[in-house]
């Protein structure tokens, strides 16, 4: 029987396939992203528990590095992720019972002082020179009485929204408790799992190339995992050392501008600017000079972050130019919003790797071949 992949038609009629495809995707783009995104919902608790799991599993693995004198490989591992799990959940909890309370308090003096807080407002935009009128916030910074009737009467024309958001928020709880359970099944089955998976490999793609392909996806995954930990690391250290600072020099919010700090500051590029601006803009309400040294202190520990802690954490194994990062960030954050611009650096990475490392080799090599050839000739 003759082999039609031979035949001179073949290449044409799977090229005009593919440009057929691509050009329906590309006329129903909008429709396909959201079929797409429908159909992925369906697996959010599984995959969600995939992204706990392997969050979780850099500690798993240095607990298990803790318990090599334990022969027993199964019980080593049960006893690593065990404590994984506990140490995850420990600190959780830790961190609740620490920053709750803070932002309680936080937000309760803030509510408490906010006519005096308006009132500086309002006298810093006259020092400044800045009518309230010319910016069309005269009714809101009037007195606190004004704010709380604009958010009960929002609340009271949006109470199905918010219903709905509320309920959303549970549906999301809810899934959270599932995708944590299915995370302590996933990291324990995760030896079956990895087999599973190169057997799998190695059917799709044969013997030779299983090498280069299973050597890029380890690489990937290191990059992947290393930004992960010292990401979270990172913004620990920036959260507590803002915490210190401001615990010195006795300064309000502590809790509350901290923990914003903290959680900006795992976005890149932009991130630490979001939390610099929120945080001056609570302070500034307090004292001018309580947000300019908190800005101040930002600065500083933005340029320390960025050319000491940084490189320390992270080493060579991102080292992606600026521009590239900036531009992963914002192609990133447009496609797929918040979650695009948090994975904007180790894709750009990824890519950077995958370019460098593979594909202009494999073009060079090429390129040789086919000066080789042309010298025979």
């Amino acid at each position: 029987m003759k082999n039609y992949r031979k035949a001179p038609w073949y290449p044409n009629a799977v090229a005009g396939s593919i440009a057929v495809i691509v050009l329906v995707l590309l006329l129903r783009w909008g429709a396909f992203w959201k079929s797409v995104g429908t159909f992925v919902g369906y697996f959010s608790p599984v995959i969600l528990g995939a992204v706990i799991a392997y969050i979780v599993n850099p500690l798993a693995m240095l607990y298990e590095r803790l318990f090599r004198p334990i022969r027993h490989m199964k019980t080593r591992r049960f006893l690593s992720n065990l404590l994984a799990f506990i140490t995850v959940i420990l600190l959780l909890v830790f961190l609740l019972l620490m920053l709750i309370p803070q932002l309680v308090e936080s937000v309760t003096l803030f509510a408490g002082n906010l006519d005096g807080y308006l009132a500086s407002l309002h006298g810093l935009l006259d020092k400044w020179g800045v009518l309230a009128t010319a910016l069309n916030i005269d009714r809101f910074i009037a007195s606190s009485e004004a704010i709380l009737t604009a958010v009960s009467d929002y609340i009271r024309n949006n109470l199905s929204s918010i219903l709905t958001t509320s309920v959303g928020l549970g549906k999301g709880a809810v899934q959270f408790c599932i995708a944590f359970l299915l995370s302590i099944y996933l990291l324990s089955d995760k030896p079956r799992l990895k087999r599973g998976g190169q057997r799998l490999l190695k059917a799709l793609v044969g013997k030779e190339q299983y090498g280069d392909i299973s050597d890029f996806l380890s690489r990937c995954h290191g990059i992947l995992n290393r930004y992960i930990v010292f990401n979270l690391l990172d913004s620990l250290i920036v959260g507590i050392s803002n915490a210190v600072f401001m615990g010195i020099l006795g300064l309000p919010y502590v809790g509350l501008v901290s923990f914003v700090a903290a959680i900006t500051n795992l976005i890149p590029t932009f991130g630490p600017v979001v939390g610099a601006v929120i945080g001056a803009f609570v302070l500034v309400l307090v004292n001018p000079w309580h947000a300019l040294a908190f800005l101040i202190f930002t600065l500083i520990l933005q340029g320390l972050d960025g050319y000491v802690i940084k490189p320390k954490l992270f080493g060579d194994s991102l080292g992606v130019s600026g521009l590239w990062i900036l531009v992963g960030v914002i192609v990133g954050g447009r496609m797929f919003g918040i979650l695009g611009i948090l994975l904007a650096i180790p894709a750009v990475a990824i890519l950077d790797l995958l370019y460098q490392d593979y594909l202009l080799p494999a073009l060079e090599k090429r390129r040789l071949k086919a000066t080789a050839s042309d010298k025979q000739e």
